[in-house]
């Protein structure tokens, strides 16, 4: 087990980056596997000093639920910004930057709530305190504030928070 953990510091990264190169080639030949799976171990093993701990996972098989939440809320914005965009006047618009309180402690979890925001059309996450117990969000249109603080946190936070915590 040792030796498989020193080959494959981080599996999962290692799957990510292999799965990563064979997108961007846009092929599927063994070749390209082969190349894409020797920098998914190359990669996190050169990197390995600079990980001090290793995130853990409490259910990682809530992700695959997360995953389909965020997907279908991207689907959803696009179409709510679409109509901002095309049918609301700039004066009936209510852009908010929104301060959002952190329950969620590790880095790997707010990274991906960060991200999640961010991939959101309508949605930007622009900056975290410096303690990490807040992220500030502008939004495209908020009239209410509170409750887009409230929906993250209920949507994404609270799932995040199982997955990670």
């Amino acid at each position: 087990m040792k030796l498989m953990r020193r080959i494959f510091p981080h599996p999962i990264l290692t799957i990510v980056l292999t799965v990563t190169w064979l997108l961007l080639v846009n092929g599927w030949s063994l070749n390209s596997l082969v190349f894409g799976f020797m920098l998914g171990v190359l990669i996190p093993f050169l990197t390995q000093p600079y990980w001090p701990q290793q995130s853990k996972m409490k259910h990682p098989g809530k992700i695959l639920a997360y995953i389909g939440v965020v997907l279908y809320d991207i689907v959803v914005a696009n179409v709510i910004v679409a109509k901002i965009v095309l049918f609301k006047s700039n004066a009936k618009r209510h852009p908010a930057w929104v301060t959002i309180p952190l329950d969620l402690r590790t880095p790997e979890a707010i990274t991906l709530l960060a991200g999640t925001i961010t991939m959101t059309p309508g949605t930007v996450s622009a900056d975290l305190s410096a303690e990490g117990h807040a992220l500030l969000v502008h939004c495209l249109d908020a009239p209410d504030p509170d409750a887009v603080r409230d929906e993250i946190k209920e949507r994404y936070e609270s799932r995040l928070k199982e997955i990670f915590e």
